[in-house]
């Protein structure tokens, strides 16, 4: 398996996104600015942290992402 064809998940309910098309329910407006929950690679429970600066999170497989 590449890359390319590896699945992709949603960062906010960890269900699997088939092309890394968006699923409506958790794409909107509210959960925008909201941090990832799930690793977008392996769907496993993220390890969030929020400051006044923006966020971090780590999945224990595939490391930190960070924004804000």
């Amino acid at each position: 398996m590449t890359v390319s064809d590896a699945p992709v998940f949603c960062v906010h309910c960890g269900q699997e996104t088939p092309g890394g098309t968006d699923h409506p329910a958790c794409h909107n407006p509210r959960t925008a600015l909201e941090p990832p929950r799930y690793c977008t690679f392996c769907a496993r429970r993220l390890v969030v942290q929020v400051s006044p600066l923006g966020w971090t999170a780590k999945c224990s497989r595939h490391g930190d992402t960070a924004g804000g």
